[in-house]
Formats: C-alpha cells, sequence, structure tokens
C-alpha cells in the first residue's frame, strides 16, 4: 500500500511490519485521548509546533501504529525535528505527497482489513472442516483432538470428568491444567479468576472464595511461553469432560475459533455417548424387572447383547444414591429404580393387595409415608460388596446373601433399601483420600456412609410382623405427630432421640440442632403423644411404629 500510495518512508524501522487496525485523522496537539492504539494517524501539521518531541513521545506511548505527514498544505516538507523524534522513538513516520487525499489511505486501509478478515473467516471455515472429517473417522474424539493440535501449532488433550488424561497429543503440558481442575473442583478450594495465572489470589470482591468448587465456562492460563485454554464437555450443569490446548504464542481469534468448533464437536460426542449409556440402562432396569418376574434366562438373554453379565448366587444387593450410578455401572451390574413404583408393583408384586389394604387403613389416619427418590441397585458377589462400597462417595445400603429366586431377591431388594435409609440418616465421615481407609474403620466402611441389613438391630423381630398391621399400627400411633403442621420434624427429631439411646447430645448433634431445642421437641412429643419417653415400653412401641412406618409399603 506504501507504494502503491505513493508514501515515503522517513523514520522507524526499515520494514514496515506494525499492525494497522484503523486510519485515524487529526490536527489536535495531543490527539491520543480520542485513540484506542494500532491507529496509523494522519496529519498536516497545523498545529504542530515547538513541542513535536512530546508530541512523538506521547504517540508512542499511546501505542499509535505509524503517523502520516501532509506535506504541501501546512509544510511543505517534513520538520527535520518530527523526523529525528521518530528515530529516536522508533515511530514509523511517511511522507503523505499532496496529491494523495488522506480518504485514499482510509479507503485502501479498510479493503486491506475486510481481505485480511476474509482470509481469516476462510481459514476458520477450512480448520472447522478438517475437524468434522476428523471426528467421523473410527478414531472419533481423539481423531478431533489429534486435528485440533496440527490446526492450532501447540498440542491438545482430552480429559474425563475427574480431570484425568484420557488422550493427548505429543508434547502435552496437562500437568498445569490437571493441578488447576483438581484446585478448582475441591470444595474447600479458592478458585481462580478465568484467565488468571495459576496460584494468583482472586481479585477481591468477586465473591468466589465463597463459591469454592465451581468450574467456568472456559479456562485461560498463561506463563512464559505457554498459553493455555480448557473448557468443559456436555451440554448440562455437570461437566462430562474437558478438553485443552496449548501453544507457545497467544490464540488468535482464528483460533478461538477453531477451538470453539472442536469443542462443539467433541460436546456432540460426548452427547451422543450420554444417550446410548441411558437406553443402556433403561435395559438393565428391564433386566432387574425380569429378574424379579422369575424370569431368569430373558434377564440373561437381553443382558448378554450388552456384554453385560449378572453375579452368581449367593449375590449382595446393594442400594445408593442415583448419582453413583455414573462411578459403579462400568464396573458391576447396576439399574435404576424409582422406591415408590419398585417397592409397590415390583419388589412386592405378590402381596400388591396387601399392600393396597394397608394403603387404605393407614390414609385414614395418616397416610404421610416419606418421599423417596430413585435410586441405584447394584448386585454384586457375596464377597465384593466392600470394593464396591469403598467407590461411592455417598450412603449404601447392603443386604444379606440372597439368591435369584423373585422372593428371595425381592427381599434383598427391601434389606438394601431399608439399610440404606438407616445410613443416609447417619452424619458424613470426614473427607478422605479416594479408595483409602482409616485404622479403625469398620468393614465396609468407604468414602461415604455404609450400612449392612445385619446391623440393624430389631430387623427380624419386625419381619415376623404382618407388614399391613404393623403400618397400620405406625400411622394410628403416630398420627399426632405427623398431623402436628407447625413442627413436621417431630417424626425426625424422635427417630434420632432413640437411635441414640436417649443421649441429648449425640442426638442433637446428629440433627444439627442445640441439645435444648431436642429437649424441647421431646417434651412436646411426650405432650402429643400423652405418654412417657422414659419409659423403655414406650420406646420400643415407638422404635417399631417408626421402622413399620421406614418399612416399603
Amino acid at each position: 500500500m506504501v507504494r502503491r500510495m505513493g508514501l515515503r518512508p522517513l523514520a522507524g524501522p526499515t520494514s514496515l511490519t506494525a499492525v494497522v487496525r484503523w486510519v485515524a485523522v487529526s490536527e489536535l496537539a495531543d490527539p491520543t485521548p480520542y485513540l484506542e492504539g494500532d491507529e496509523l494517524l494522519l496529519t498536516t501539521g497545523m498545529r504542530l509546533e515547538a513541542d513535536i518531541s512530546g508530541y512523538v513521545d506521547r504517540l508512542v506511548a499511546r501505542g499509535v501504529a505509524g503517523l502520516g505527514f501532509g506535506v504541501g498544505v501546512s509544510h511543505e516538507e517534513v520538520p527535520a525535528a518530527l523526523v529525528e523524534a521518530a528515530d529516536r522513538t522508533g515511530l514509523p513516520l511517511l511522507e503523505v505527497p499532496r496529491e494523495t487525499p488522506f480518504i485514499a489511505i482510509g479507503k485502501a486501509v479498510s479493503e486491506l482489513l475486510a481481505a485480511e478478515q476474509y482470509e481469516e473467516i476462510t481459514r476458520a471455515f477450512a480448520a472447522q472442516g478438517r475437524l468434522t472429517r476428523a471426528a467421523l473417522r473410527p478414531e472419533g474424539m481423539h481423531a478431533v483432538i489429534d486435528r485440533l493440535a496440527k490446526e492450532v501449532g501447540g498440542w491438545a488433550a482430552l480429559l474425563d470428568e475427574t480431570g484425568e488424561v484420557r488422550h493427548a497429543t505429543r508434547g502435552a503440558h496437562t500437568h498445569a491444567v490437571t493441578a488447576e481442575l483438581a484446585r478448582r473442583s475441591s470444595p474447600s478450594a479458592v478458585p481462580a479468576a478465568m484467565g488468571r495465572r495459576p496460584g494468583s489470589a482472586p481479585p477481591a470482591g468477586t465473591g468466589e472464595e465463597a463459591r469454592g468448587g465451581r468450574l467456568p465456562a472456559s479456562l485461560a492460563l498463561s506463563g512464559p511461553g505457554e498459553h493455555i485454554v480448557v473448557q468443559p464437555l456436555g451440554g448440562g450443569p455437570r461437566p462430562r469432560g474437558f478438553f485443552a490446548v496449548g501453544a507457545e504464542q497467544p490464540f488468535s481469534p482464528v483460533t478461538h475459533t477453531v477451538i470453539n468448533a472442536a469443542g462443539s464437536l467433541l460436546t456432540l460426542a460426548v452427547e451422543q455417548g450420554r444417550t446410548h449409556l441411558a437406553a443402556e440402562r433403561r435395559i438393565r432396569s428391564a433386566v432387574l424387572e425380569l429378574l424379579l418376574a422369575g424370569a431368569a434366562d430373558q434377564a440373561h438373554a437381553v443382558l448378554a447383547p450388552l456384554g453385560g453379565r449378572l453375579p452368581e448366587a449367593p449375590l449382595l444387593v446393594l442400594a445408593t444414591d442415583a448419582a453413583a450410578l455414573d462411578t459403579l455401572e462400568t464396573h458391576v451390574f447396576t439399574a435404576i429404580l424409582d422406591e415408590d413404583i419398585g417397592v409397590a408393583t415390583r419388589w412386592r408384586g405378590e402381596n400388591a393387595a396387601n399392600v393396597s389394604q394397608a394403603a387404605d387403613t393407614g390414609a385414614a389416619v395418616a397416610g404421610r409415608r416419606r418421599a423417596t427418590e430413585p435410586m441405584a441397585v447394584v448386585l454384586v458377589p457375596e464377597g465384593a460388596a466392600d470394593p464396591v462400597a469403598l467407590q461411592v462417595d455417598g450412603p449404601v445400603g447392603i443386604s444379606l446373601p440372597s439368591g435369584y429366586d423373585p422372593a428371595a431377591l425381592r427381599g434383598a431388594l427391601d434389606q438394601a433399601r431399608r439399610a440404606l435409609d438407616a445410613a443416609r440418616s447417619r452424619p458424613a465421615p470426614e473427607p478422605r483420600e479416594p479408595g483409602t481407609v482409616r485404622r479403625g474403620d469398620a468393614p465396609g466402611t468407604g468414602r461415604g456412609r455404609v450400612v449392612r441389613f445385619g446391623e440393624l438391630a430389631g430387623q427380624g423381630l419386625l419381619a415376623l410382623l404382618d407388614s399391613s398391621a404393623a403400618q397400620a399400627f405406625s400411622a394410628a400411633l403416630l398420627a399426632p405427630l405427623t398431623e402436628y403442621g407447625s413442627r413436621a420434624d417431630l417424626v425426625e427429631s424422635l427417630r434420632a432421640y432413640l437411635d441414640c439411646n436417649g443421649h441429648w447430645d449425640a442426638a442433637a448433634q446428629r440433627l444439627g440442632v442445640h441439645r435444648h431445642t431436642l429437649r424441647y421437641r421431646m417434651k412436646r412429643v411426650a405432650e402429643l403423644l400423652g405418654r412417657d419417653l422414659d419409659d423403655p415400653g414406650v420406646r420400643a412401641e415407638l422404635w417399631l411404629a417408626l421402622q413399620a412406618a421406614a418399612t416399603p409399603r
């Protein structure tokens, strides 16, 4: 453009390589307040007086790309002092002949910028096409990662939701990524601001200290000779994985477009995998229903195409929160059951009439059984319960040994659910490293709370009672508490009080209240029931009533 427009370089670098983002025209003695930087400033020097050196210094400090001086208007030639100041500061200085209009220079720069942007868009589209073709290869996500590294001229890596590297190209510096993800996902960590260097403190007033453990939409890490971008994968609030890209040079807008395109392709692959996984989960739940219906051969036939198998009898049933399914399903047979539907229509199918009758009887008095949530059911060989429970962060209930006879399996499911209810009521243990066991831990103690059905006192006696009669008795006895609307927590307070053998401090700690608050509640319970809670017989009746209320209907 310099030659085409007849411009003559007078000072600055011998090769004009400065980036020009726009052209500005100004005759002000100090135009810098109206500039952003990277402009080619054009002037005729109308107001250029004695302070030429200060004028140039201000332009350089503002980041002006170059100065074009139009001759033949107020000056017949470029002032020598201006040439000297430009040489001293390295500011490119161009002489603009009188016959070259400033607007022509502006149009020429605009055309060049438009051509540059078109070229960038073209390169971005071409890169997206290459990434899409890579996604169609048998290697799938790994091929996209390999192609992405070539497109950015650096490295790329694929990580799972825990931050563990699943695939990386040669030279990938993933240690900083895994360390930062681990720090940010820790509840006690103070997360770094997006785009902040690792290890630096968050800016005051951001509120990040209170949000520990929340990951940003994207993460930028930078250091000497290293620029890294990390993005989560998945369409939901919880990341299904991450991918990281690194290079020595900062990423350009075109590169960011390519990175975002790769993220879309990888997220699509992740979500498609989740769709297949959801279908497999529905099949495994259907397999469990077949087992409960006594159709073991059909259950094996349905499960075989998935490459899964059922454990040999005797087996144990583990019940835990549905959130643990992602952790367990790649190792053992798992299924999701809705506790209300599962108990009423599947687990106790042969006693459906009795259950319905019990429900009708109880409804006249209370009819308010505790709401339940879907849970994960795990079938494992008898000796494999402890290793599986160690993988779960939440509560776990474990049944007694069982076979595949429908009645026995229904009973084991019921036992596991009741043990899970007990585990949910226990306080969570102190945090520990995954898979570790402390000295003094009881067998079966995992990262969460583990309760075996055999550990529940009185279950044998409760099993001797008719479930319909027991639940009707429970509903009638506890009705004054369940109907006491202003204190809906009286039942749970009573349960904690009895479970702790009347120890005020232990029960209050379990409930998370002050012992005086618990004393007040127990006084109110005694008044509503008209019974003495210090009487062992009364305690026994109330405990049986609470256990019957927790039994599936």
